[in-house]
């Protein structure tokens, strides 16, 4: 996948890797990254494995044998997730085998209980639509989100309003060729807990996600 170039600049994540790869049987998979290198020994000092040799198996055991017309299912790799957060938190990018989802914090993008984007917001917003054009996506969608305070209803608007605002810059930077799909879903689907201010931070947020392409 494209490296994420560390830094303080706007739109660029300066983070860490949260989660990479799950892969599944029968398949495999080259290029492993180095997040998943191990620098250390294999086991712990002192608990090594002995030099006997391992046990033999008796490959005539019927408990080893495939029922009769049984088959195997075709080996498949499950999709692999990485995780990348700036280190204040404020820009995450999640990218699969198929889409790349970036959520940005409210705080960034907008005033307290505002839908008017701040002066730093459009530079970050406009390097996500960078990255749309690179991906040649065509489908784009929008999701805005607040946290549990205040009433549902008014969660519902403002988090629609913010996406509509966030919508239209994205507009700007990637042309008339990308259907957006706008949502707002208020205090819905939270990524963390309401119970602390710390949760409600990332709660607040608005996630722009489309399909990864041959960018």
């Amino acid at each position: 996948m494209n490296s994420i170039r560390t830094g303080r600049r706007p739109g660029h994540l300066a983070g860490r890797t949260f989660a990479v790869a799950v892969l599944l049987a029968g398949t495999t998979v080259f290029g492993a990254t180095s997040a998943l290198a191990d620098d250390g020994p294999s086991v712990p000092p002192g608990t090594e494995a002995s030099s006997e040799p391992p046990v033999k198996l008796d490959s005539s055991d019927p408990d080893l044998k495939m029922p009769e017309g049984g088959t195997l299912a075709p080996g498949k790799v499950l999709d692999i997730i990485q995780v990348v957060e700036d280190q204040g938190g404020e820009e995450r990018r999640e990218d699969t085998n198929a889409d790349i989802k970036f959520a940005l914090q409210a705080e960034v993008l907008f005033g307290k209980d505002s839908a008017k984007l701040s002066s730093a917001a459009n530079s970050r917003i406009a390097a996500i639509g960078a990255e749309i054009k690179k991906q040649n996506a065509t489908k784009v969608r929008v999701f805005g989100f607040t946290d549990n305070l205040g009433s549902s209803a008014h969660g519902d608007v403002l988090s629609k309003q913010r996406a509509n605002a966030v919508q239209a810059v994205l507009v700007q930077s990637t042309g008339s060729n990308v259907t957006f799909e706008i949502r707002g879903y208020g205090e819905q689907y939270p990524i963390a807990d309401n119970s602390t201010e710390e949760g409600r931070k990332k709660n607040r947020r608005v996630e722009v996600s489309f399909p990864r392409g041959e960018g």
